[in-house]
């Protein structure tokens, strides 16, 4: 599978998400949208970043863009991470890896000289057209959620 670029369209995508609902790449049709990979609800690094986008939440949504997390955990794990920390965004469910793998974001991992696979912690902001506007890879999550709203508000109206 070729990896995704810049300017590419948003793959297809159909996921569970927390609260019982739906999110498919048609729902995001004319809507700017910034779509996080994860690995893993209510772990330090993927809390951080979670709340961090929580609390620009409000800056997102004057630009008109959506947020969407996407882990391997389930919709009802997303309930429970939501409501602990407050979070103001939409989680969806890829417990079959199909998003994490279209959008290149599965991934062979280490750690302690073990290797295995596991989502590689990436963020995709879609520009309202649905074509992949910006691309952060290996995203480390201090000041990534402030420089995504920077660049959400460089998008074309």
């Amino acid at each position: 599978m070729t990896a995704l670029a810049e300017g590419s369209p948003l793959p297809p995508f159909n996921l569970e998400t927390d609260g019982g609902g739906r999110i498919a790449t048609a729902d995001l049709a004319g809507t700017p949208a910034v779509i996080y990979f994860y690995p893993k609800d209510d772990t330090p690094g993927c809390t951080k970043e979670a709340i961090a986008f929580t609390d620009l939440a409000g800056e997102f949504e004057s630009l008109g863009v959506r947020i969407i997390g996407i882990s391997p955990d389930n919709a009802a794990k997303h309930d429970k991470f939501i409501a602990k920390h407050g979070l103001r965004l939409t989680l969806a469910a890829d417990p079959d890896n199909a998003a994490s793998e279209a959008f290149g974001v599965w991934v062979e991992k280490s750690m302690y000289g073990k290797t295995y696979m596991g989502v590689e912690r990436s963020t995709f902001l879609v520009d309202g057209s649905g074509n992949i506007a910006r691309i952060w890879r290996k995203v480390k999550v201090a000041g990534h959620a402030e420089e995504v709203l920077a660049a959400a508000r460089d998008l074309p109206r």
